[in-house]
């Protein structure tokens, strides 16, 4: 399974990069495989880690803002992955060029 998600804190001001990287730090001790964008995370694994660890990032998040809003989108197909990388690798092998920075 992929899935992003953003998570929203709100009451806490307008500088929210400290909270996101509380966030990003969970995550990447989960031992899941992630990529951060610039406005979404995603993680790839089991179905029950993913949604678990969205759960704990949720939850971390409502430990340093009054209220939170987490919007998340899933991509669960049966037998497939290594789609983090694959999705855009296929979309780079249709354009014949790469489109990611790293």
């Amino acid at each position: 399974m992929l899935a992003s998600f953003a998570i929203l804190p709100f009451g806490v001001g307008e500088e929210l990069k400290e909270h996101v990287a509380a966030v990003v730090a969970l995550v990447a001790a989960s031992g899941l495989d992630h990529k951060l964008g610039a406005m979404q995370t995603t993680i790839e694994g089991d179905q029950a880690e993913v949604m678990e660890l969205i759960i704990q990032c949720h939850n971390l998040m409502m430990e340093r803002a009054p209220r939170v809003l987490t919007s998340i989108t899933m991509d669960d197909r049966r037998g497939a992955s290594g789609r983090l990388e694959g999705k855009v690798a296929d979309v780079e092998e249709v354009l014949a060029r790469q489109v990611t920075h790293e």
